[in-house]
């Protein structure tokens, strides 16, 4: 006898709940006591669930049915979805495609250099320089080569694609109050999602072998900052330089590119900085849906149990967070240098 059997007698329900449906699902106790081979037990005054009200009344659906319908509307939706966001998404799978082919086709005696040649102009920095001449040396001597410029061309996609969309986003913001409440949520939710839970509704939606499945899981979970990062920046620019601008009569689009876009800069900086180590993370969690690079070796190592294997990747990718960093701060320092010397 269940335990709300009594209740369900007194609120005169036994001809709505049919007096117990033995042929039910199982709720997921029975179905974990069944798999251990020892009873579920349970506590003397359950919390009344839809699994233990169910055994009460099999009018009422059991938490299994519930997800099953959440999952069957989804899979309903999916032709609907697909039509529409495929078209959108294609470009997304070419780039990251064509950046991995680029960055794979390029010889290693003209890659490194290019990346040692950028690092010193971005970053003006000699010490910065040797370490990342260093760092990427290093890789290609223990037979990571290949599999880092994987990473890097990702990053530098996705990386390039949140900066493209997250700017802009973020000056919508700073210039609409209204705006700004509506995306705020949407970011806060990005910003709380667990990194996996990303990779779910993306699995329904693309096939495995898609680069664009990785792609747009570690564009929404990159992108936050940015957007967060340049709304504040132009809304901390000092209403006096607003005022001396308005003064000499310049429109909205000349603000914004002459006065509020240069204070704004080194805001927006750290906020790619940010994006830049967020795509990183979320490149090692996208292995688990074929997305290449080292993260795919850390998963091998986690699987496999090989220690080693792990290891190695792991170095590899503190190595290129070190690099990233250390180059987009030294960038963002000559940035804040040249705004403190104008």
């Amino acid at each position: 006898m269940a335990f709300y059997d009594g209740l369900f007698r007194v609120l005169g329900l036994e001809d709505w709940c049919g007096g117990g449906d033995s042929a039910a699902p199982l709720s997921m106790a029975d179905l974990l006591s069944q798999n251990s081979g020892e009873d579920s037990g349970g506590p003397i005054f359950p919390f009344p669930s839809l699994d233990n009200l169910s055994e009460s009344c099999s009018g009422i659906s059991q938490t299994r049915d519930l997800t099953k319908g959440i999952e069957d509307s989804f899979l309903a939706a999916k032709p609907a979805l697909k039509t529409v966001l495929d078209p959108i998404t294609q470009p997304l799978s070419w780039m990251l495609d064509g950046a991995l082919w680029l960055f794979a086709s390029i010889p290693w005696w003209i890659m490194i250099p290019l990346l040692v040649f950028i690092s010193w102009k971005a970053s003006r920095s000699v010490a910065v320089t040797i370490f990342v001449a260093f760092s990427i040396l290093l890789l290609a001597f223990v037979d990571h080569y290949d599999v880092a410029m994987q990473t890097l061309s990702i990053i530098f996609v996705c990386t390039g694609i949140s900066i493209l969309l997250g700017v802009p986003i973020g000056i919508a913001m700073s210039k609409s109050n209204r705006l700004q409440k509506a995306i705020v949520p949407v970011l806060d939710l990005l910003q709380t999602l667990p990194t996996f839970v990303y990779l779910i509704p993306l699995i329904f939606l693309f096939s495995v072998t898609e680069s664009k499945l990785y792609g747009i899981a570690i564009i929404l979970y990159a992108i936050v900052p940015v957007i967060r990062l340049t709304d504040l920046g132009i809304r901390l620019v000092d209403k006096d330089v607003i005022e001396a601008a308005n003064a000499f009569g310049m429109n909205s689009n000349q603000k914004l590119v002459k006065v509020e876009l240069p204070l704004a800069l080194p805001n927006i900086m750290a906020g790619v900085n940010q994006t830049i180590m967020m795509s990183l993370a979320m490149v090692v969690i996208a292995s688990l849906v074929s997305a290449p690079g080292l993260g795919v070796n850390v998963l091998r190592g986690i699987r496999n149990l090989e220690l080693g294997v792990g290891i190695v990747a792991g170095i590899g990718i503190v190595l290129l967070a070190v690099i990233l960093d250390r180059v987009s701060k030294a960038a963002l320092s000559r940035v804040d240098m040249t705004h403190k010397t104008h």
